[in-house]
């Protein structure tokens, strides 16, 4: 994920920006900690109210779906165990049972493994030495677009390809624009997503970011807004710049919760993925939109092989794989890895359960750049398309653009989803997602290049009423 990162930081400053720089901060690293059980737990499953919120548990119970230990905090009793001099406890899963630890003292984070109550360990990020150099800018927000930008009397402008494609301008006339929804958006930077005029209408409940700062560096500028990828993901969900750009769902709630590290690639990302996760379901998140894909890490720390592509071996996988069961709907990029060695999907695209979205351009052919199923054990990946090559959007700045990826390709796809299940609210998270599914223009002849194909949601509107 670093590497398209870096690409749009570039496109959007200029060369100028990359150097190789020391790290900040100190050397350190970070370890994650399994733990052997909940037993000194002070939670009950007859009490959920005191760690999931009255939203979380209203989806779960329209959803019939059960509580279990999963959803049980980590002990603290235990967490209190990793609280000594020269540790910082960074976070935890209680998915997972897991507590994510950092020191300057890797030996230290051994003896920590020894505990009776530890059944595993991992180190997941050590500092490196340089990075290249990021210039932080917090560049002027434009507060008009320019005349050529717009689509004179058609209230979606430059966005209405990629929606009419799925059909999803039949929904919002239908009057399903996402209320009463709410989506997580998980990314690496919100850019100025709180100054920009056309994201000024969205109905935003929070801000929140996962990724700790470098131990003992002062960053000179808030980390949310170091890049904008997650700005343009966040618009062609919720923009609202009429006879510009519209967003597919720009009636739903947003969480915009930042768990992508630009300065490293590092195993401890599925970490914070999965605190984000977490946070989204407790919070009563309906469904999570995650432009963040990985296979290859710095210096090949537990870098992925293709036969790990099977759902079930990375830890965020894993994670993607439990959403569903929590009533929760995934939409994650496929990956932008098809004209590369790797070519295939990254994880946690090639989670079962979850709305993999690959891109397609105008002419409703592949993207060159798309990553490619199946997964490892044969199932159908990437499980739809959208346009994405390229998507109308609104950038950092506040200006129009067309960009390309799977990054933009999925968002449209999410907001439609919402769209969807606000029309059908009845439905759980895995009658939508196969719903979705058997909308799609190749359903019966699925491949690995467009998975089911093209999604027409108007379909899946009238499929249920039938």
């Amino acid at each position: 994920m670093r590497n398209i990162l870096l690409l749009l930081l570039f496109l959007t400053f200029g060369s100028s920006c990359f150097a190789k720089v020391k790290y900040p901060g100190a050397r350190y690293y970070i370890y994650r900690y399994t733990l052997r059980d909940k037993a000194a737990t002070t939670y009950s499953l007859e009490r959920p109210h005191r760690f999931l919120s009255r939203r979380s548990l209203e989806r779960r119970a329209r959803q019939n779906l059960p509580l279990d230990s999963t959803d049980l905090p980590v002990c603290h009793r235990y967490v209190k165990q990793f609280e000594v001099d020269g540790a910082e406890v960074l976070g935890t899963s209680r998915w997972h049972n897991t507590v994510l630890v950092r020191s300057k003292d890797s030996l230290l984070l051994e003896r920590l493994a020894s505990q009776p109550i530890v059944t595993g360990s991992r180190c997941v990020f050590v500092a490196p030495d340089s990075i290249d150099k990021m210039t932080r800018v917090k560049p002027r927000v434009h507060e008009e677009f320019n005349k050529w930008d717009s689509v004179k009397n058609d209230p979606l402008g430059m966005a209405r390809p990629q929606i009419e494609m799925l059909h999803g301008d039949r929904l919002h006339d239908a009057g399903f624009r996402g209320q009463g929804m709410m989506i997580a958006i998980l990314d690496g930077g919100f850019q100025n997503y709180d100054r920009i005029p056309a994201l000024s209408e969205a109905r935003l409940a929070g801000v929140r970011d996962f990724v700790p700062a470098p131990l003992g560096s002062k960053l000179p500028l808030n980390p949310i807004h170091q890049i904008d990828h997650g700005t343009k993901v966040f618009s062609a969900l919720a923009a609202q710049a009429p006879e510009v750009v519209m967003g597919t769902a720009t009636e739903a709630t947003y969480w915009l919760l930042r768990c992508e590290d630009p300065l490293t690639e590092q195993p401890v990302e599925e970490d914070f993925w999965t605190m984000a996760a977490e946070m989204a379901d407790s919070l009563g998140v309906d469904i999570i939109n995650s432009s963040l894909g990985y296979n290859n890490y710095d210096n090949d720390l537990c870098s992925y092989r293709l036969q790990d592509l099977d759902g079930k071996t990375a830890f965020v996988s894993q994670t993607a794989s439990m959403l569903a069961r929590k009533g929760i709907v995934l939409c994650n990029s496929a990956g932008n890895s098809g004209m590369g060695q790797w070519k295939k999907i990254g994880v946690p695209a090639d989670a079962p359960d979850i709305l993999t979205v690959g891109a397609i351009n105008k002419e409703r052919r592949i993207a060159t750049f798309c990553s490619i199923g199946p997964s490892q054990d044969g199932r159908v990946k990437p499980d739809v398309v959208a346009q994405g090559a390229p998507a109308a959007l609104i950038s950092g700045r506040g200006t129009l653009m067309h960009d390309m990826g799977t990054s933009f390709s999925t968002p449209v796809v999410c907001g439609l989803v919402a769209c969807l299940w606000q029309a059908h609210r009845n439905l759980t998270a895995l009658e939508i997602i196969d719903l979705v599914r058997r909308c799609s223009d190749q359903y019966t002849e699925p491949t690995n290049i467009y998975g089911y194909g093209i999604p027409d949601f108007w379909e899946a509107y009238r499929l249920p009423l039938k």
